[in-house]
């Protein structure tokens, strides 16, 4: 995958020349369990083939990538890029709007974010919980909100799928699927500490968390991961190229 290597200071840089500019900027994730999924998942990894911007979420994602050849500064993680975002439309006032989550966490955001970051105006906020047919409605209200940041809290591959199929309808600058984040923000669940995230063990923080729910994930993504590692080591893979579909999609939009 075409991952940026860029620090997070270079990542914000990035996103504010675009704001600048009202330039596109679909940032996209990558970690061991995306990585693992997108082999199968081709509209996963068409969505982040089409990304601006694709950072190594994960700590798996960078330390493979300086094992292979293919160094990566740092890990840039979907969050710290969230909360240097928010910061920026807090000192800027700039607006965001807040897609994702049920409607109680959406609902603690908002009170959350008004009071860390009261210079950000928030253009709107609607819950994850919805029907596809309600997509492209939706997708009507952001562009008419006329944010600067559209932030979407959901799982993947659901938020990359919303941006790929929306791309042309929304207009708004920046564009950033945080997953789990606006769970972590409003108090709901922990992230782990400073020294878990720097040993690369933020995962298993959250397995502490919800093993019931993570457990099996953890297992069968993280074995997987290890295994395409020891095997991209022997026998190098060329890099992924958009599918058909989405270079017919591209062609016929010019």
């Amino acid at each position: 995958m075409p991952i940026d290597a860029v620090t997070m200071d270079e990542a914000v840089a990035r996103c504010l020349d675009a704001l600048e500019h009202r330039n596109r900027m679909t940032v996209g994730v990558l970690n061991a369990a995306k990585t693992v999924r997108l082999r199968k998942d081709t509209a996963l990894r068409d969505s982040l083939l089409e990304c601006d911007m694709l950072l190594a979420d994960g700590q798996a994602v960078v330390w493979a990538g300086n094992l292979l050849g293919y160094p990566l500064p740092e890990r840039v993680t979907g969050i710290d890029l969230f909360t240097s975002l928010l910061a920026t439309a807090d000192s800027e006032h700039l607006s965001v709007y807040l897609l994702g989550a049920e409607q109680s966490v959406l609902d603690d955001l908002v009170k959350v974010l008004a009071a860390k970051y009261p210079g950000l105006r928030i253009a709107g906020a609607q819950n994850g919980y919805f029907a596809p047919s309600d997509e492209e409605p939706i997708a009507q209200k952001i562009r008419a909100s006329g944010a600067d940041m559209l932030f979407l809290g959901m799982p993947s591959p659901r938020k990359e799928n919303f941006l790929r199929r929306w791309e042309d309808l929304l207009e708004v600058p920046i564009r950033h699927g945080v997953g789990g984040s606006f769970d972590v923000l409003a108090g709901i669940t922990k992230r782990a500490p400073e020294r878990w995230q720097r040993a690369g063990m933020e995962w298993a923080y959250r397995l502490l968390q919800e093993p019931r729910r993570m457990w099996r994930r953890y297992l069968t993504t993280n074995t997987a991961f290890l295994f395409l590692l020891a095997r991209e080591l022997f026998h190098t893979t060329p890099p992924y190229r958009p599918s058909k579909t989405l270079s017919v999609a591209r062609k016929h939009h010019g």
